[in-house]
């Protein structure tokens, strides 16, 4: 396999950040898990917002992340609830303490250096990283993971009301903006 140089070079950039974003990550007494576990939450929507849900985002097990939800339920930053659809499932959300921790976030210290360095730029370093994590996923047979809004099942503008003027037609469910804009486990590109 011959991969430039420069790609080697990226990867080794991305995995750096990642490391330096990390150092810093136990504000709220939160672990580099937790923090990926509350980032999730934040950006599902209410379907995928369960413990396989989030297991599959992470690329980890069940077991992990069940470890990982009973901390964070014990501290205050997640609650779980029978789930309104499934009553034999989990739905998962983030409490008050939860959503504030998210305001210090150390990604969003990232994401600052990155439109301080990237400028006009950062669209199309955000749209090449996109691709690049797509052909990832694919390799190691992950999800995707992306905007309910771009999948093939989003029915916009179904005139459903107000509320929900939105439709999943794989999960036969009606969606709010709010659905629409958030990730979801069932995504398939458009």
């Amino acid at each position: 396999m011959n991969i430039p140089g420069a790609a080697i070079e990226a990867a080794h950039l991305i995995d750096r950040i990642e490391r330096l974003a990390r150092s810093g990550v136990q504000m709220h007494g939160l672990n580099p898990a937790q923090w990926e576990a509350l980032r999730y939450l934040a950006r599902a929507n209410r379907f995928s917002r369960t413990p396989a849900g989030l297991a599959a985002y992470l690329g980890s097990t069940r077991g992990t992340v069940s470890q990982t939800l009973i901390s964070l339920e014990q501290k205050g930053f997640v609650i779980r609830q029978t789930s309104e659809r499934d009553r034999r499932s989990i739905a998962l959300g983030l409490t008050e303490k939860g959503r504030d921790a998210l305001a210090d976030d150390p990604l969003l210290g990232v994401a600052q250096d990155i439109a301080q360095t990237a400028g006009e730029d950062v669209g199309a370093i955000a749209d090449m990283l996109k691709r690049a994590l797509r052909v990832t996923i694919s390799r190691n047979g992950g999800r995707p993971f992306g905007l309910c809004r771009t999948c093939r099942h989003f029915r916009g503008n179904e005139d459903r009301g107000q509320a929900n003027p939105h439709f999943c037609a794989l999960l036969k469910e009606p969606l709010s903006e709010a659905d629409g804009a958030d990730i979801c486990l069932e995504q398939e590109d458009a």
